[in-house]
């Protein structure tokens, strides 16, 4: 039984993987997949990759795009979700704040540096006509923190997944005053260098299950339900969101990586560009 260690964020983009994990399917292949829940997210995993905490990430796009040209040893094997995050601006509900044109210059909340909720915050800033380099950030950490720094002012708006907070939103916590998606495929799969050299079967073999799985996913008897009991959300919130994902099997394309690096290159959040193969190996 070979050890594949593997981390996401506790959100429901990532319920394939815990199904085919109780199902014993990597286990039928003698592999034994290892999950860890990374709830600060995509900055979080970019440092778990590098330091061998973990071997494989399911990580947003513009985050691992970034950090492995600024030299992460991992390459992007697949897209795993195809459509847009759709990324929630919220403030505090009793925040003054009304539209997103009030909430320029103001202090926005991050889970870390380097996360995505820290590049979508230039990419809305740029979305918004406003200057980039004006942007102030105060490190949450989580979910939690976030509500913590929104709630006692010490940061003005949190950008975070519009599903996983709109419980929040429900509750009277937070105020939702726009959506901003991403302008390209949400997560990818990355893998170490190291673990794809020495193990390249082993991560197609963990690629063809997880694709069999999200292949038939939204066919699984009651699987709105299971995801609204999983996840804390509302039935008809999850009907919603899975009308609006698309889940990948395929590689990412030079073109949308393209497209990715230019604007992480245009807002300044990379210095350089790396080429197709420094970034996207193919298995």
């Amino acid at each position: 039984m070979k050890t594949i260690k593997i981390a996401g964020v506790p959100e429901h983009f990532n319920l394939p993987w815990h199904l085919a994990i109780k199902n014993g399917d990597f286990e039928k292949e003698n592999i034994d997949l290892q999950w860890t829940d990374v709830p600060e997210g995509t900055g979080k995993m970019c440092q778990m990759l590098r330091n061998g905490e973990t071997d494989i990430a399911v990580i947003l796009t513009e985050g691992i795009v970034k950090d492995i040209t600024a030299g992460n040893p991992s390459k992007i094997v697949q897209v795993y979700v195809e459509s847009p995050l759709i990324w929630g601006i919220h403030v505090a509900a009793s925040s003054s704040f009304e539209t997103i044109d009030d909430l320029e210059n103001k202090k926005i909340a991050i889970s870390r540096l380097g996360s995505g909720s820290q590049l979508m915050a230039y990419v809305n800033a740029n979305k918004q006509g406003w200057k980039t380099d004006n942007l102030h950030f105060e490190i949450v950490n989580t979910i939690d923190g976030a509500v913590q720094a929104l709630t006692n002012g010490t940061a003005d708006y949190f950008m975070w997944e519009h599903f996983m907070t709109k419980p929040l939103v429900d509750q009277g916590i937070f105020r939702r005053v726009a959506d901003c998606p991403t302008p390209w495929p949400c997560f990818v799969i990355a893998v170490s260098d190291e673990i794809l050299e020495k193990q390249p079967t082993i991560i197609a073999t963990i690629l063809k299950i997880i694709n069999k799985t999200t292949q038939d996913f939204k066919s699984i008897p009651s699987v709105e339900e299971t995801l609204a009991s999983k996840y804390s959300q509302k039935t008809e919130d999850i009907r919603e969101w899975l009308t609006l994902t698309q889940w990948s099997q395929n590689s990412l394309s030079e073109e949308m990586l393209n497209k990715v690096q230019n604007q992480l290159f245009e807002l300044k959040i990379i210095d350089k560009k790396g080429t197709f193969e420094d970034i996207v190996k193919v298995v």
